[in-house]
């Protein structure tokens, strides 16, 4: 019964340093925002911190990608989706191309 009367005491401060750690953080802002994180890991906002001399290989060809899907589509583009029948055209002329 000893160890009662040693024990509750540094469960009593336990729970009270508990408490008073948990308003701290709830006051600092520690639980405003849980998912902003998790989210944020998923954006890729690197390709404005590389240097375009440092640039090689695939991340050359990743930028000339995007930038591709960056443009605004030319009329022959917006008519040949709006033709089938130009959209094939369209087709075996790139495929023309490439040989």
């Amino acid at each position: 019964m000893e160890i009662v009367v040693v024990l509750v005491p540094i469960m009593l401060m336990l729970v009270t340093g508990g408490i008073v750690l948990f308003n701290w953080a709830v006051k600092n802002g520690q639980y405003d925002d849980l998912e902003g994180p998790a989210h944020r890991i998923l954006y890729d906002d690197d390709k404005d911190l590389i240097p375009e001399d440092a640039i090689t290989g695939l991340e050359k060809t990743r930028r000339s990608a995007s930038d591709a899907q960056d443009k605004p589509r030319t009329n022959t583009e917006t008519d040949a989706d709006a033709d089938p029948s130009k959209a094939d055209e369209a087709a075996s002329n790139r495929g023309n191309s490439s040989t």
